[in-house]
């Protein structure tokens, strides 16, 4: 897959062109990078971000892999244009699984994490794996990209705004106040930032906001799809694990069957305004 993609990489340290030889990235001027056996490539330079751990990303992979979020990934699908996808911050590359599956086109996840490039590198046969954090730069060619698409991630703005082809589309997805409101204090949960769609679209001033819904259904989540749920975003980090199955048996009490949890997202699409 990462052949099919390589006209739109570029090295990060000369944003030169690159050339595939065996398991070896390389460019003019003499950078190599190696294909790591899992089948991603690490673009990263510099003091990027380490991104999720693997405890953390094996708490994504199974609350994702229950389908619990899959009308997310069906929605981002609906608003999904043909060609390049990059995923920025695609984690295991859940998302763009089924993405691509809608266009049938080749899609990048751009993800600072090794133990989620590990897994993205193997989500979907057209899905490619880079390493690299959107904050020091998106390895690809300025208007090489046709669809971004950003889920509960950093955004990254005027990178996105480089990458992408005239006419190309950004999809940001964002969580709505009420977005796991039946257990996000009682569990210990990072909270939903206040004025976070004023933030997104002071953020996109340099777009177009071409259509913004709102998604919400319920899902009833038993105790190990909570536990991963905590688990895989940054409550992680400030969650003691003895705390967590305490507040789990408080939230559960009563309930063996699971609680019924409110996801609640804004699916933002954009385009940049050089384009209209």
């Amino acid at each position: 897959m990462l052949a099919e993609v390589l006209p739109a990489l570029r090295c990060p340290h000369c944003a030169g062109d690159f050339e595939l030889s065996g398991r070896v990235l390389g460019c003019g001027a003499g950078h190599r990078f190696d294909l790591a056996r899992q089948g991603y490539v690490n673009l990263a330079v510099g003091r990027s971000a380490s991104g999720d751990d693997a405890g953390m990303v094996a708490a994504r992979d199974a609350f994702l892999g229950a389908g619990h979020y899959a009308p997310v990934a069906a929605a981002l699908a609906d608003r999904a244009v043909p060609g390049l996808v990059v995923d920025v911050g695609g984690g295991t590359g859940y998302y763009l699984a089924t993405v691509v599956e809608a266009t049938d086109g080749p899609g990048v996840v751009v993800e600072p994490s090794t133990a989620a490039l590990r897994r993205a590198a193997r989500a979907h046969p057209r899905v490619a794996a880079v390493g690299a954090d959107v904050w020091r730069g998106l390895p690809f060619a300025a208007g090489s990209v046709d669809l971004v698409t950003t889920v509960f991630a950093p955004r990254g703005v005027a990178e996105v705004a480089r990458v992408l082809r005239p006419g190309g589309r950004w999809v940001v997805v964002t969580p709505l106040a009420e977005h796991l409101e039946e257990v996000r204090e009682a569990l210990g949960m990072v909270g939903v930032e206040e004025r976070k769609a004023e933030r997104l679209h002071a953020d996109l001033t340099g777009f177009e906001i071409l259509t913004e819904d709102e998604l919400r259904f319920t899902r009833t989540l038993d105790r190990e799809s909570l536990r991963a749920l905590v688990l895989m975003g940054p409550s992680a980090h400030h969650v003691d694990p003895a705390a967590l199955d305490a507040r789990l048996d408080a939230v559960l009490a009563g309930r063996p069957g699971g609680v019924d949890v409110t996801v609640g997202v804004r699916l933002t699409v954009a385009a940049s305004r050089r384009d209209r």
